[in-house]
């Protein structure tokens, strides 16, 4: 059976789809990675790679004991913290760059930015902290179709059981709703229904709790559906020009059409489950586990991008054309993320990695660097 028969078949059992999705269109085969060098990439000679070097030194107390990984990891050990001409040397000495080329040869795609909120909460809820933050519940089935085949190694699906059949989950609305279908698995309660669903976008915050105490939240599960931008919808709807598009205008914009508000934030039927990490955690640990570090991180796709890896971003800072040229690293992964040269930027904690992340979404180029034992 082909994959793509396997993959519509597997569609239509759990979301009992009664029309066939549409035909996918062949795309070019573009090679994924061309090799470069070092003077191809923009402000190199430039740039600040040993930030960069500290942040791979974190990747590798996941990654060290992958034997493509294991010298360069050793030897990055050496280089002295700060020192610019030996963290550029070691990368130029060590590695190779590969450009990461679209399936259809284009050579740029899109750079968004991602952060942790901070907001205030409860651990139970009152007249004003009264929206929840739930724990994964117990019902949500993940069923990963690479242990019956492996070709689908990336894939999974989620959903529930109700009598002798396997369901989607509960959409965004219905979680949302007066059912109340997830009681017993709050976390925390918020004031502010907004914020929580930035919070689900963002994958981890903060909680600020009375008498000072601070818990961090991290991504635990999600309930399956794809997930759609609400900031793409009013576009569509007119409801606002693309040069007013950011997080903050979208915010004020929900804000102020309460009703109209609520049903677009249902609009997104993805939702997200939570874990409370342990006290004294000071950044959300990304996809390898690894606490991520201020604009040297970077979300990326694993099946074009190997975790771990250094990566060099080409972009320019948000709504602006000013370049952001900068060695990274590739810690973590997103529902969003999908393609080879697609990218989300962290830009750390609180308020002002908020306004920056909100309004980024600027064209971008990617080069990965792997080691040259590869």
């Amino acid at each position: 059976m082909k994959l793509s028969h396997l993959l519509l078949i597997l569609v239509l059992l759990l979301t009992g789809c009664p029309q066939p999705p549409a035909p996918v269109l062949p795309q070019v085969d573009a090679e994924p990675l061309r090799p470069a060098e070092f003077r191809e990439l923009p402000m190199w000679q430039e740039s600040t790679p040993s930030a960069a070097l500290e942040t791979f030194l974190n990747s590798c107390r996941a990654i060290s004991k992958r034997e493509e990984w294991a010298q360069v990891c050793s030897e990055a050990l050496f280089i002295a913290s700060g020192d610019e001409q030996a963290a550029r040397q070691f990368f130029e000495n060590l590695f190779t760059p590969w450009q990461l080329i679209n399936e259809d040869g284009s050579e740029t795609g899109t750079i968004t930015g991602y952060y942790v909120p901070e907001m205030a909460g409860r651990r139970t809820p009152d007249d004003t902290y009264k929206y929840p933050l739930y724990a994964q519940p117990a019902d949500l089935l993940t069923i990963d179709l690479g242990e019956v085949y492996p070709e689908l190694t990336d894939y999974r699906l989620r959903g529930r059981i109700d009598g002798n059949r396997v369901i989607p989950y509960f959409e965004r609305g219905e979680i949302d709703g007066t059912t109340n279908p997830l009681a017993g698995n709050e976390l925390f309660w918020v004031a502010d229904p907004v914020e929580s669903f930035f919070l689900h976008i963002q994958g981890s915050g903060r909680i600020l709790l009375p008498a000072g105490e601070k818990v961090m939240l991290n991504y635990a599960n999600q309930n399956g559906h794809p997930y759609r931008s609400i900031g793409k919808l009013l576009l569509e709807r007119n409801a606002m020009s693309r040069d007013q598009m950011s997080m903050q205008n979208i915010r004020r914009w929900v804000n102020e059409n309460p009703e109209a508000g609520r049903k677009l934030l249902d609009e997104n039927p993805s939702y997200i489950f939570f874990r409370e990490l342990e006290a004294g955690v000071e950044s959300p640990p990304g996809a390898l586990g690894i606490p991520l570090s201020a604009e040297r991180s970077l979300a990326v796709d694993r099946r074009a991008i190997p975790l771990g890896a250094p990566v060099f971003l080409a972009a320019s800072w948000p709504n602006t054309e000013e370049p952001l040229n900068r060695l990274m690293v590739a810690q973590d992964t997103g529902g969003a993320i999908k393609g080879r040269v697609r990218a989300d930027f962290f830009w750390g904690m609180g308020a002002d990695a908020g306004a920056l992340a909100g309004r980024m979404k600027q064209q971008g180029r990617l080069w990965v660097l792997l080691p040259k034992s590869m």
